[in-house]
């Protein structure tokens, strides 16, 4: 199967973890919220599949290109 690797867009501060590893998205579905510049991002799924690995936690640092989450479809 192929995975999508969903990478952080801008420097910020990761502030709620919304899915977990085996979790089934759908496209558009949030999988984070990102902080930056005290606006609340939602980080969404560019496609529908299943979540077989979460790289962030709540309160992390992160910059752009770090990973997010891979999702297989």
């Amino acid at each position: 199967m192929a995975q999508e690797k969903v990478e952080v867009p801008i420097t910020g501060k990761i502030i709620s973890v919304d899915v977990k590893e085996g979790d089934q998205v759908e496209e558009g579905d949030v999988l984070c919220l990102l902080e930056s510049m005290k606006m609340e991002n939602p980080i969404m799924s560019p496609v529908a599949g299943t979540v077989i690995q979460v790289s962030v936690t709540a309160d992390q640092s992160v910059q752009p290109g770090d990973v997010i989450a891979v999702i297989e479809y």
